[in-house]
């Protein structure tokens, strides 16, 4: 087994920031965004002024003294209004224990057993049922196949059941000042929430995620929120925490945007023979980059109609009774692009086929 998946999965945090291998607990209440005009740039954001100021509140520390003169300085936010949004937030331990474990480090068989359960498929296939004229819709615009869509928003939060309950400033930036190894990456996706939520017209202290900072039913990073959101029913408005239509067309246009070929193969097991295979065997995570004729000459056997002059990575992944191969192509490697590892990618392929066999397809 290639001990990279993990190493891959700690280092990379694309749409969503990692995968909650709790989601599927009891629901957790969603924001309720309200559509409102954005402001203009240089305004206050707004925010509610009768939450409690937080003992050791974040506002104390330089570094986030020295961030908000930054982020006035850069987009006109109001250092005085920041102050007093910091002074209700404080860091949160907890998180920097919680990153440390995602559920990307456990092995294939062991990852497998978190995410396709009869409660994750049989939520997918009521989903489905309650959405197909939005998935129907996202489709024909994206080319993105609805078991997938449907597949990532299981996995992710179960359908919108578990959206996370910590306080996205909070998560952003204890991850931004106390976690050393990622701080610019969260200083960034921090810097981001704020330009957000005024831009959305929303309060910066009152929306909940994932550990990550990871919002809504798709868990978006707010880098990915304001990239790839979509207001996919047309009422004027981006809402991923309430409005499961904006999560299916921003879901399908992340895909799309990350080059998702229409049409085309996720993935397909495979056989192996001899030994040639093995230095093939994908060692980091890259795009497909030989062909499955290739593969096929070195001793690998897909186990499917597949086209040989079709890019492929070949996977080698931990099974319960021992190693697993497959082949990826293409969109295999696009469902990677929202949260970069092969397992999360397995694992919304295979549960989308549960999916979409359970619903008869």
């Amino acid at each position: 087994m290639k001990t990279a998946y993990a190493l891959i999965a700690a280092l990379a945090l694309p749409a969503c920031a990692s995968t909650n291998p709790l989601a599927g607990g009891a629901p957790q209440p969603a924001p309720q965004v309200v559509a409102t005009a954005p402001p203009q740039q240089g305004t206050d954001l707004d925010y509610n002024e009768s939450l409690p100021v937080a003992a050791n509140s974040l506002a104390q520390r330089p570094e986030v003294q020295a961030f908000i003169r930054e982020m006035a300085r850069r987009h006109g936010f109001s250092a005085e209004a920041l102050r007093e949004i910091f002074s209700r937030a404080q860091a949160q331990p907890s998180i920097i224990a919680a990153i440390t474990r995602p559920a990307e480090a456990k092995p294939w068989y062991a990852y497998r057993r978190i995410f396709l359960t009869p409660t994750r498929i049989d939520r997918g296939v009521a989903f489905w049922n309650r959405h197909r004229g939005a998935l129907e819709r996202a489709q024909a615009e994206f080319g993105v196949h609805p078991e997938v869509i449907v597949a990532i928003i299981g996995v992710e939060t179960l359908y919108g059941g578990n959206t996370g309950s910590y306080r996205v400033l909070e998560a952003l930036s204890t991850l931004a000042f106390d976690y050393p190894r990622r701080a610019d990456f969260f200083r960034k996706e921090l810097e981001e929430y704020l330009l957000m939520t005024r831009e959305e017209g929303i309060d910066p202290l009152a929306l909940k995620g994932s550990y990550a900072g990871a919002m809504g039913l798709g868990q978006f990073i707010p880098s990915s929120y304001r990239a790839y959101a979509v207001d996919f029913d047309g009422d004027g408005h981006r809402d991923l925490w309430n409005n499961p239509v904006d999560a299916i067309g921003s879901v399908a246009n992340y895909l799309a945007r990350h080059r998702w070929q229409r049409g085309e193969p996720i993935a397909t097991p495979a056989r192996v023979s001899g030994s040639a295979w093995q230095p093939l065997v994908m060692d980091r995570l890259a795009p497909p980059e030989r062909d499955v004729s290739t593969l096929v000459q070195a001793g690998v056997d897909p186990l499917g109609q597949i086209n040989g002059q079709r890019d492929a990575i070949l996977l080698e992944l931990e099974g319960e009774t021992g190693p697993e191969y497959w082949l990826g192509f293409d969109n295999f490697y696009a469902i990677t692009r929202y949260n970069h590892s092969p397992l999360y990618a397995m694992a919304v392929y295979q549960l989308g086929q549960e999916i979409l066999q359970a619903r008869g397809n």
